[in-house]
């Protein structure tokens, strides 16, 4: 595994405390971008190019987690969710609590045994106010040296290779569409001058809200736009093709429409011109109509005055999950389409 891409999975950054992952990306964009800077709402943003129209590549770099919300007399850790995370994964992980000082402490979910719950419980599903994290220490006042109140607390990192080209790790969604931008940018630097200005935005808090999409979309007044995210893929028992036929391992997936419309709806212009330029260069690709779930492109398509806007999404199993499955044939798609994409719109612009 690349070590730019182990390195984000690896990272820590739950929405509103994308820092770890910041100066990552921070880093990697300097080497393929002519400037990078960060804005006021923690976005990175790197530019390459001239011109007078302008191409913006988004990518969020905030991962779904927890913050720290009250601590017990035993000190015993209660916490909120931050981003959509379903309570019936939580019981039994392994999480780290980032402290103020960038110092990782180990904890454990725990809830009620199931063998001391009333009938009544054990049978209704635990919900996560219930649940605590267990760090090993008796008191509060033990607790309150190493943790404060808003620390914020991660699945257990993890990165690597499951079997040939199938990957997986923390916080996949969507740490491996910045490690895809990052290598847009790397390809179109070496390519010929597009004659426009290029965006790459890493941008934040996109699981609460898609806002950094919003803020950094209206410094930038894109003429075009193309989201990368990652995508429920639907090769695991379950589901039916119907719901969902992407197969991780068979390309990115094109995104037509997202949230049945409460997301973003991808126009036929910008369709015609994504579907034709993976067609031209044998791309492989798959088409995503999804009924649940948005990307920062549902905010930054009605941006101002409106931006044509694109998605490209890698299929991903697990999302919102302490692991996600993906395979890395799909991330080379998606790289290969957005380069292909942008050099059209650059010439149709």
């Amino acid at each position: 595994m690349e070590k730019l891409l182990r390195d984000l999975l690896l990272s820590g950054g739950v929405s509103g405390y994308e820092e770890d992952v910041a100066r990552i990306m921070t880093d990697a964009l300097f080497k393929v971008c002519d400037s990078v800077e960060t804005d006021n709402f923690g976005n990175i943003i790197g530019k390459s190019g001239k011109g007078k129209k302008k191409i913006m590549i988004a990518a969020h770099m905030d991962e779904v987690g927890m913050v720290v919300k009250h601590i017990d007399e035993k000190g015993f850790i209660y916490f909120i969710k931050v981003g959509g995370i379903n309570d019936s994964i939580l019981p039994g992980k392994t999480v780290e609590i980032i402290n103020k000082k960038g110092d990782h402490i180990t904890g454990i979910i725990g809830t009620k045994p199931p063998h001391l719950m009333t009938a009544e419980e054990a049978k209704r599903p635990v919900k996560y106010g219930n649940m605590f994290i267990d760090i090993g220490l008796s008191s509060k006042d033990e607790v309150l040296k190493i943790i404060d109140m808003g620390d914020q607390i991660i699945f257990e990192p993890s990165a690597g290779i499951l079997n040939g080209d199938f990957f997986y790790g923390k916080a996949a969604d969507n740490r491996i569409s910045c490690y895809a931008m990052v290598r847009v940018m790397e390809a179109l630097a070496k390519s010929k001058d597009l004659g426009v200005e290029i965006y790459a935005c890493a941008t934040a808090q996109e699981e609460v809200g898609l806002k950094g999409g919003k803020t950094s979309s209206f410094r930038i007044d894109p003429d075009f736009a193309i989201i990368i995210d990652t995508t429920v893929a639907g090769d695991v028992p379950g589901i039916e093709g119907k719901v969902s036929a992407l197969k991780l391992g068979k390309g990115v997936a094109i995104t037509m429409i997202e949230a049945s419309g409460r997301g973003t709806i991808v126009s036929q212009k910008v369709r015609r011109l994504i579907l034709e330029a993976a067609r031209k260069n044998n791309i492989s690709h798959q088409i995503d109509v999804i009924d649940g779930g948005m990307t920062d492109g549902a905010i930054i398509y009605t941006n101002r005055r409106g931006v044509l806007t694109g998605i490209l999404s890698i299929p991903t199993r697990y999302i919102h999950a302490p692991t996600s499955v993906f395979n890395i044939k799909d991330i080379n798609s998606a790289v290969d389409l957005a380069v292909k994409v942008i050099e059209k719109a650059a010439e149709e612009l």
